[in-house]
């Protein structure tokens, strides 16, 4: 069923040191997966909190359904992640330590036409971390072009 559905969080990278990655799956209703693979979603302001015993992915901003009647969905609700138990436990723990939150950096569509979303590990970066980042960058796109 392979879709183009590649919605990524480009302020994920430049904002935190990604330490580790795991892929979850999503509950969504029918009009937001609807919404989703019209590609009408945005991550970059999400975060991942935990909420009793699941982790939810909050203020992900998925459209309503142009075709959706009053089954249209709130565009900004929180949204169960589909994890492990032994990913939950361990995320629950790491999350303990000072500084460590979980962003999302992908969601896509999978090959049986799931949608999943890429969640990271990550450690927020100070201004001269983000500073070198822009660096390497620009540094990198100049080679591209052959300018150095």
């Amino acid at each position: 069923m392979g879709s183009k559905i590649n919605i990524r969080n480009k302020k994920a990278g430049f904002e935190y040191f990604l330490l580790e990655k795991f892929l979850a799956g999503l509950v969504l209703t029918g009009t937001e997966i609807k919404s989703i693979r019209a590609g009408k979603a945005s991550i970059g302001e999400a975060y991942c909190v935990f909420s009793g015993e699941g982790l939810f992915v909050r203020n992900m901003h998925i459209a309503e359904y142009d075709y959706g009647t009053y089954n249209n969905h709130e565009p900004r609700r929180d949204r169960k992640l589909l994890l492990t138990g032994r990913e939950l436990k361990k995320l629950r723990s790491r999350l303990e330590e000072k500084g460590l939150t979980l962003v999302p950096t992908w969601l896509f569509i999978s090959d049986k036409g799931f949608a999943k979303l890429e969640i990271a590990l990550a450690k927020g970066k100070k201004l001269y971390d983000k500073r070198e980042s822009t660096k390497k960058k620009d540094i990198l796109r100049e080679m591209d072009r052959g300018q150095l």
